[in-house]
């Protein structure tokens, strides 16, 4: 880094990976074209009461019919890589057995339009969209029988798009679709069962690992990761016992559960007991040989961080989080604490499993409410984080890459269309795209032009 002049673009290597994310759900709309089956979000969203203002993804940013003009607006902000995912029931509507070809179809049309766009595409297999045929069928991630459905519907992306995509994520952030789907009901399917949530849990981490093991076999000169949703977790009094247990409790639920198995360590059981009735009541011979693998990246997912405090009545983990505004600190439209170093202490914690682990900033934002193109909060904010990223790497972390999330502002889950993470606005009564200043900044910074 020279002298007086920033953080530089270059600064964090040549072959890192710069780029935005989404999700298919969450931009796609078409949720009834060409074949596509439903998936347990289109049933979600219709159930009273689950999605802020009753709104639903049926139409999205519409990116179904509009990738074209998304893929070239990427082009015209000079951003490199796009992480985008593929909707299971798009390309296989029952989950299993005949393809859609129309599906199949438009995946290659946008891999395609990436390519020619000199744009690296980066496909998630799993972002939370589960064909509701196998929820309606056996219960899907609580049923031992997902393994195979989506070994199968993994395999089918690998031989359709392999030739073309390198790079290649299984899941996205595990804990979070099994803990709001199966514990907790606020996410699709809307399960509140904590034996349906430890099945889940299982199953998905099974899956991870074999996903990660198929790829590998089936395309051997990709790249293959998978991504977690993380927060540093601090005591909200530091020297009070029972708060210091209660975070421990609670960095084992959010950040340890899914990381460890898949480097062969297990569940964090001393930690959390109930864990301890996974072993009990799901594992079979040689799961947990099964659970391990070795993925080419860990992909980071970081928002804030949590002030954790001890609650005898909450079961289980005994513990709460404490809201960024009970605290008195900053926080944006999803209520999370703006706390950019929550991602180097997270990528500092993650390092200490393996020095020679590679981490992928696979999403990273900052939620506005009534934005147009003026989003000053968060074009400081993503410096900020970027300036923790380098931090991180300047202390021999493997960090090799950054996507923000998102692209354009779209469907938020449960809290609908409010809260607004991209950097591109929609218009939600046209669907006009428009750059906001973090867009411009990031085109900026891409091309060498500006500094952090």
């Amino acid at each position: 880094m020279r002298l007086g002049e920033g953080i530089r673009r270059e600064d964090f290597g040549k072959d890192f990976h710069w780029g935005v994310a989404v999700s298919a759900y969450q931009i796609e709309g078409g949720w009834q074209a060409d074949g596509k089956g439903p998936s347990i979000w289109d049933a979600f969203v219709r159930r009273a009461g689950k999605i802020d203002r009753r709104e639903t993804g049926d139409v999205a940013c519409d990116f179904y019919h509009r990738y074209l003009e998304d893929i070239q607006l990427m082009r015209e902000l000079s951003i490199p890589a796009f992480r985008f995912s593929i909707s299971w029931p798009r390309i296989l509507p029952e989950g299993k057995g005949k393809p859609n070809p129309e599906g199949i179809r438009f995946y290659h049309q946008v891999i395609d339009a990436c390519l020619a766009a000199n744009i690296e595409p980066w496909v998630t297999l799993y972002h939370w969209d589960l064909p509701l045929a196998l929820e309606e069928a056996y219960g899907g991630w609580a049923d031992r029988k997902i393994i195979e459905d989506f070994l199968n519907y993994a395999e089918l992306c690998a031989k359709e798009y392999g030739g073309k995509v390198k790079y290649w994520m299984i899941l996205n952030e595990p804990l979070a679709f099994t803990i709001l789907g199966y514990l907790l009901g606020v996410h699709a399917p809307g399960h509140r069962s904590v034996q349906k949530f430890l099945a889940a849990v299982h199953h998905a981490a099974l899956v991870q690992a074999e996903g990660i093991r198929l790829l590998k076999s089936l395309l051997p000169k990709a790249v293959i990761g998978t991504t977690f949703s993380v927060s540093p977790t601090f005591p909200h009094r530091p020297n009070n016992p029972k708060d210091i247990a209660a975070a421990r409790r609670f960095d084992a639920l959010f950040n340890r559960i899914f990381i460890e198995p898949l480097l062969g360590k297990g569940y964090p059981v001393n930690e959390l007991p109930l864990l301890r009735d996974i072993y009990n009541k799901y594992l079979r011979p040689g799961d947990e040989e099964r659970l391990r693998a070795n993925p080419d990246f860990i992909g980071i997912q970081n928002y804030t961080r949590e002030a954790i405090k001890h609650h005898a009545l909450i079961p289980y983990i005994k513990a709460r989080t404490i809201p960024a505004k009970r605290r008195g600190v900053p926080y944006h439209a999803m209520g999370w604490e703006v706390y950019p170093e929550s991602m180097y202490l997270i990528l500092k914690q993650f390092s200490q499993y393996d020095p020679n682990l590679t981490f992928i900033i696979t999403e990273s934002g900052y939620a506005g409410e009534g934005e147009t193109t003026q989003d000053t909060p968060r074009l400081e904010y993503l410096k900020a984080v970027l300036r923790q990223i380098h931090r991180a790497k300047q202390e021999g972390i493997r960090v090799e890459g950054y996507f923000i999330w998102t692209l354009m502002d779209n469907f938020e889950w449960a809290e609908g269309y409010r809260p607004q993470f991209g950097i591109v606005y929609v218009d939600r009564a046209t669907l006009r795209r428009q750059p906001k200043a973090s867009a411009h900044w990031y085109k900026k910074f891409l091309e060498n032009k500006e500094a952090i």
